[in-house]
């Protein structure tokens, strides 16, 4: 009777125990470059303290989504967020992993780091190629007293599906009717064949075509800017105040961030209200299955955004990007919990 006793005793605690997982060492994902930087930092500090190595194809937003989608790597990344109904048809949870800022760079020689001042209006209208010269009037008028070339501009654009493009020419798309009805939005876009384009693949490759371009202007993450030394603008936001790009600014847009009523964590940050707002500040978002095959890599892919939200925030303000607030992490891990399943309906994140 004691035998038959114990024996159930020990069969209900193997059912109730909490399920744990084997040590997973690597991890993979791919996607966007917006945020390869702090990924990259955050990956280096992960590995030293868990031992758990992450591998990141910087490939673009579109090269993400499809990777995730045909299930070739643990997560995808995306700065151009999928909507509730896109991520229920391919079965993915999405949630936002960090903020940051998309800023116009030049190649202009004797013009220095945050002294020309564009609008929106009229970085659509160079993206457009209805301003084809530096010292053209429309600039000119905006910058008295800085020295203006009389050069052409070559206009930098993506050349691979980037979630930075679909930012880029989504707050074009608020501030210039006009490319709302001609060009419109999208990861890609038919550039207008008026400009003089150069296409760049990777925010790496705007970002080497402008440095070795003069006379060209390209739009990369704020941490392409500074690395690489280049010549980033002034911006004209919502308010119609001239705001350079650094963090008192980046954080007054992502402020106004309602992620509460944002399905899907769906949100654009676009063209922020404010004196002091950075006009074209984005999130950018992880992609995962809702239903994990593999278990173990579901949970160990979870385990290294939880370790990145509550360690990592100094690495992402050091490199400018804008930590998630503690508030949308909750809900994030919220998220994980409800969502995020094991093939036998539990959850993966605990």
């Amino acid at each position: 009777m004691n035998k038959l006793l114990n024996g159930l005793l020990l069969a209900s605690t193997v059912v109730i125990a909490p399920m744990s997982y084997a040590k997973v060492d690597t991890i993979n994902g791919a996607g966007a470059t917006f945020p390869y930087p702090v990924y990259a930092k955050w990956a280096e500090a992960y590995n030293k303290a868990e031992g758990v190595k992450l591998n990141y194809q910087s490939i673009g937003s579109g090269g993400g989504i499809k990777q995730i989608k045909a299930k070739t790597v643990d997560f995808g990344a995306s700065d151009a967020p999928l909507t509730k109904e896109e991520l229920d048809q391919a079965g993915l949870a999405q949630f936002p992993a960090v903020m940051g800022a998309i800023v116009p760079v030049i190649n202009v020689k004797g013009i220095e780091a945050g002294q020309l001042k564009l609008s929106g209006q009229l970085l659509a209208d160079i993206y457009s190629g209805k301003v084809k010269m530096w010292d053209d009037a429309a600039i000119a008028s905006l910058n008295e007293g800085v020295k203006l070339p009389h050069m052409p501009i070559y206009t930098v654009h993506r050349s691979d599906g980037s979630g930075t493009t679909f930012n880029f020419t989504d707050y074009l798309a608020r501030v210039s009717p006009e490319w709302q009805k001609n060009v419109g939005v999208g990861k890609e876009v038919a550039w207008p064949k008026e400009a003089q384009q150069l296409g760049g693949k990777g925010n790496e490759g705007v970002a080497n075509f402008v440095s070795r371009t003069p006379g060209s202007i390209g739009y990369v993450e704020f941490a392409y800017a500074k690395s690489n030394n280049l010549t980033y603008t002034q911006m004209e936001n919502k308010a119609g105040k001239f705001v350079k790009p650094e963090m008192a600014a980046f954080q007054a847009a992502a402020a106004n961030a309602d992620w509460s009523n944002a399905p899907g964590f769906h949100l654009i940050l676009n063209d922020q209200p404010g004196d002091a707002s950075w006009p074209m500040t984005a999130a950018t978002f992880i992609l995962v299955y809702k239903q994990q095959d593999d278990a173990e890599k579901g949970d160990a892919v979870l385990k290294f955004f939880d370790w990145s939200f509550a360690n990592g925030d100094q690495a992402a303000e050091a490199l400018d990007y804008i930590p998630m607030p503690d508030s949308v992490v909750k809900m994030i891990e919220d998220m994980w919990r409800n969502d995020v399943k094991d093939t036998q309906g539990m959850a993966v994140y605990k």
